[in-house]
Parts: C-alpha cells; structure tokens; sequence
C-alpha cells in the first residue's frame, strides 16, 4: 500500500493561538496539504494570544484526562501540549519541561514521518525534533526566525557563562545536526552561517503574507467603529501589534508632543507590558491625538490598515538584529508605507532599502531620530504616502505572497525526502 508523504510541523504556536507565528505556520501546513502531504502539527494550547471566536472555531478535545488535546483545523490533525502563562519562573520552567517531554513522546507515536518542521525559538525545539528524526529515519528542517542565544545575550537577561557556552553548544548541534536549516533574510544567514560546518545547508527562505486577507481596501469597505476611528483630513500614524520593549516608545512619544499642534493622529493599537506605560505618558503629556486602543482581531487588520495613512516601527537596540517584525508583509500588502526607525544593516532596514516604500531612520541619536520623524510626517501628504504604499504592494504581490513562498518550503522538503 502506498502512502502520502507525511510532514510534522513542530511550532511552539499554532492555530487556534493568534500571533504571527502562528498565522504564518497555518499556511504553510496548508500548503504541504494541497500538495498532496499528510500533516499532522505538534503544538502548545493557545496562550499567547488567546481569541475565543478562534477557539469556538476550532475546538480541542482532551485526551488522557487532558495530559494533551486535540483538534482539527481545515482537516489537519492537530496535538495541542497544555501551556500557559505563569507567573511564576518555576511554574513556567516545570511547564516548558513538560511541554518538551510530552512532545518527543507523541512526535515518536506518530507513524511514517518523512519529515520535521519547526521554527525557533526555542532552540530546544530543534533538539527534540532532532531525536524524533534519527528514532523515524526522518529528515529534519530547523527554521531560524530569531537567533538564540544572540537575542538573550544582547537584550542582557542571560549572564551566566555556563549557560550561555550551554546554548551555543545547543545551537551548533541543531544546525549541524539538521537536515537543513532556513532562515528569512541575507542578514541573518550572514550572521549564522559560520556556524556550519556545512554552509550548503543554510537556506533563505523568507516570510510572507496572505495577499487574499491582506490587500488594499477602498473607503466604502473600511468596517470599523466611527466612535474609535474617526474619518477625517488627518494624516493618521499606526502601530497594531504588541506593545512590548521590542519597540522603542520613547521616540514616537517625544514626537507626538513635537507635532500637537499638526493635523497628525497616532493610534497604538494592541496589548503587551509597555501598554500602561505608554497611556500614562501620552495623559501626563496631554497628547489628546494618540489614541491607545485595545487588540483588534485579525479579520480587522485590513480595515486598521486601511484607515492608517502610514505605519510606523521603532524597532529598539536590542531586538532590531535578531527579529524581522512579519507585520512589514501585512503593511506592504495593504499598500501602505512606513516610518522604520532602526539600525543599519539590521533585517528589517536591509530589506526595506530595496523596496522604495518606507522612510528609514538609522541614526543612534536620540534627538535627530526625533527631528527626522517631525521633519518627515511634516512633509508628508496623503497623496505622497500612497505613492509610497503603492510601490510596496507592487514588490510583495511578485516575491512576498503565501504562494510564491511556501513553494520554497515544499522544494526544500521534496528535495531532503
């Protein structure tokens, strides 16, 4: 009897659970389904961003007295590991220990894997995967979407020596170890590819977006709450996503104070620990034209979008090498353009320099980012900024779409199997 090949995607996040990596890994298990694979996906319980319309979606039914779950999405067997956010470091250590056991035990229950997918962090992932491999002969494809250990190093929340020459050592292993390895842009291969003894099996495979969710919409089809989004002549400035210290805040709020008396509106829209940091600023600063909204569901970023007249992403100094924020697809893809402040040759400035539809801001100085982005939203008209957006929506439909990209994963794995 023969058998469809069989892939297993191993992700730390996957539907229902609503972030990034979960909506990116969503696709490409759908692609491997329309290409005629067998997909079974090895995941956590939503905890990262929890949506209860998503959930009533795609309901997990407990197994063994819930020591794990399972469920469908669009056909695709799913094993859902319970984690959640504990407060407390032990709790979430004991957790993550768990999450990996239970994961090596159903990875190797499952019969006839061709191969394995999954993406960082963690890097632990990689080694469970690694193990499962050599016991089912399968091959093994680590994806790099943030570099460990270099993103806790800089950031500076790991000191200890051992650990850290413990995860360096990890690291190496699972890229030596695996099959091949992707990861999403020139910067970040250039930064890791002298960690292979075989250079060969380092590939770019970047991310992508769904251009039938994602697209530019008309002003007859923005559906949004007039209360909270209000049309007018304003040029309006946007950030929808997490609103944590991967960005740097303190720029945009030395901005808006700068530009009150402009016909300028900002709107930071999401969750995350700089949130209330961020309300009390803009209400000691009386800055009336930031409005700070509460996370809106996915359906509703096209319409968010949309609405914007330009995003911005202040990327701050510690994460700007080490992560690509995917949201950069979603705004090029709703043509939109973009006001970057990060580094030089950092992943998200190396690849927008190529695409003529964002202002970048390199400089380190705190005072100059700040006159640039006045100077810049100053000079900008709608008109200007659609110009923008509209080059950047040209470049995404030829390179950035879910179709043209997952096509690389499956080639990839073709190739291995």
């Amino acid at each position: 009897m023969s058998y469809s090949p069989k892939i297993l995607i191993h992700s730390i996040a996957f539907s229902p659970d609503g972030v990034s990596t979960a909506y990116l890994y969503n696709d490409i298990a759908l692609a491997f389904q329309q290409k005629g694979y067998e997909v079974v996906v090895l995941t956590t319980t939503p905890h990262y961003n929890v949506l209860p319309e998503e959930l009533a979606k795609q309901p997990m039914t407990k197994k063994l007295g819930g020591l794990y779950y399972t469920s469908s999405f669009n056909g695709i067997k799913v094993l859902h590991i319970p984690q959640k956010k504990f407060g407390s470091t032990a709790l979430r250590i004991l957790g993550f220990v768990y999450w990996h056991i239970l994961s090596l035990i159903l990875g190797l229950a499952e019969k006839r894997v061709s191969a394995i997918l999954s993406p960082s962090p963690p890097l632990t992932i990689g080694f469970i995967n690694l193990l499962i491999g050599k016991v089912k002969g399968a091959k093994v494809v680590y994806n790099v979407q943030e570099i460990y250990p270099d993103f806790l190093i800089e950031q500076g929340g790991l000191k200890s020596k051992p650990i850290i020459a413990a995860l360096k050592w990890l690291e190496k292993l699972v890229y030596n170890k695996s099959d091949a390895v992707t990861t999403i842009d020139q910067v970040f291969y250039n930064t890791i590819v002298g960690r292979f003894k075989e250079p060969q099996k380092l590939h770019i495979i970047p991310n992508f977006v769904d251009t039938t969710l994602y697209r530019p919409l008309t002003n007859e089809e923005i559906s949004l709450d007039n209360n909270l989004f209000v049309k007018n002549d304003t040029v309006k400035v946007m950030y929808a996503g997490n609103i944590g210290h991967a960005q740097d805040w303190e720029p945009l709020l030395s901005a808006a104070i700068l530009l009150k008396d402009q016909p300028i509106e900002f709107y930071i829209i999401g969750e995350g620990v700089m949130k209330d940091h961020v309300i009390q600023q803009a209400k000691i600063n009386g800055l009336n034209k930031v409005h700070i909204l509460p996370y809106q569901p996915r359906e509703s970023m096209p319409h968010l979008l949309a609405f914007s007249d330009l995003q911005f992403i202040f990327m701050s100094k510690e994460m700007e090498g080490h992560g690509f924020p995917s949201k950069v697809y979603t705004i090029m893809a709703c043509a939109k353009p973009l006001i970057v402040c990060s580094g030089e040759k950092t992943p998200i400035v190396n690849f927008l320099q190529a695409q003529h539809c964002a202002k970048l801001i390199t400089t380190r100085d705190f005072a100059e980012k700040v006159n640039e982005i006045v100077a810049f939203l100053k000079a900008s008209s709608k008109e200007s900024l659609r110009a923008l957006g509209d080059a950047g929506y040209e470049e995404i439909t030829k390179k950035y779409s879910k179709e043209v990209v997952t096509v690389d994963y499956i080639r990839l794995i073709n190739k291995l199997i």
